[in-house]
């Protein structure tokens, strides 16, 4: 069982930046991988970024990409989303999972199916 709670959502201004926690509990291994999710009010959930404990593979939604950066921190199991340039676009409740396997690096890494733990989500809004 892994327990995943998430931090440092709120209001930014346009262009701003932020930084996300994400604090998990419980069985986690180095090959396993970690993603962030997010959903926008009215639409779907999307995939944001993935990785794997160990840091050395990641994974990116192709539209985030030079925006938005995943790292983790072993001693204190934690995963982050750097989230720079923000648009209001990018507004929405950001999502922390896990998984009980390691990045594909294919499609799969993005799928809201290929993880098995999820953590309450934190609002992140950004104002125009």
């Amino acid at each position: 069982q892994v327990r995943l709670m998430e931090s440092g959502g709120g209001l930014v201004q346009f262009g701003g930046s932020l930084r996300l926690s994400c604090a998990a509990s419980g069985r986690t291994f180095s090959s396993h991988a970690m993603g962030w999710f997010r959903q926008a009010p009215g639409k779907e959930r999307e995939f944001v970024a993935a990785i794997t404990w160990s840091g050395s593979s990641t994974r990116y939604a192709n539209s985030l990409k030079g925006r938005f950066t995943i790292s983790t921190d072993n001693a204190k199991n934690t995963v982050y989303l750097q989230m720079n340039s923000l648009k209001p676009e990018d507004t929405a409740v950001y999502y922390c999972a896990a998984a009980r396997r390691a990045l594909s690096g294919s499609y799969i890494d993005g799928l809201i199916g290929a993880y098995d733990y999820w953590g309450q989500g934190t609002q992140v809004t950004v104002s125009s």
